[in-house]
């Protein structure tokens, strides 16, 4: 019995390993915030939806059932999303996935309090990370950073 369940354990190992690398790609994926819509929140959170472009700069398509995502702001933790949608992003194309993020108040009131006493002069800092799930246990791993510029009306007061 036990050279079955060894057997079992082999085969099974090199199916995982043969559907993992149907999901590597030479290239890393792309992923850009192209659009947010408020959501109902409950009691101390935000929730937005927040639209994300996935653009698949390789040869292969790129299949997923699901995706999950962080966003810190200034290095701290400020949105976590998932998302259990299906689809695809096509060869050398791109996709638009919305995945619902929820904002904790203290996470909102850190940074505001940062804004307030003008730590960031104008500019914060922005990393999103996650991944898009695919079939068969198979991920992409995605990290895309930048920074945005708040509404000099901000800084105004305290001039």
């Amino acid at each position: 019995m036990s050279r079955i369940a060894l057997f079992a354990l082999f085969v099974f190992s090199a199916l995982l390993s043969g559907g993992c690398a149907s999901l590597k790609h030479s290239e890393p994926i792309d992923v850009i915030m192209a659009g947010v819509d408020p959501l109902q929140g409950q009691g101390l959170e935000l929730r937005m939806l927040v639209k994300l472009r996935i653009q698949n700069p390789n040869d292969l398509p790129l299949d997923f059932n699901g995706m999950s995502v962080r966003m810190d702001v200034q290095g701290k933790p400020f949105a976590t999303g998932v998302s259990d949608a299906v689809g695809s992003v096509p060869r050398f194309g791109e996709t638009i996935i919305s995945v619902p993020v929820s904002i904790s108040m203290f996470h909102i009131a850190r940074q505001a309090m940062s804004v307030i006493n003008n730590e960031y002069r104008g500019k914060l800092k922005y990393e999103m990370n996650g991944k898009l799930t695919g079939p068969a246990y198979n991920y992409v791993r995605f990290n895309s950073k930048g920074e945005f510029e708040l509404p000099s009306e901000l800084f105004e007061n305290g001039k």
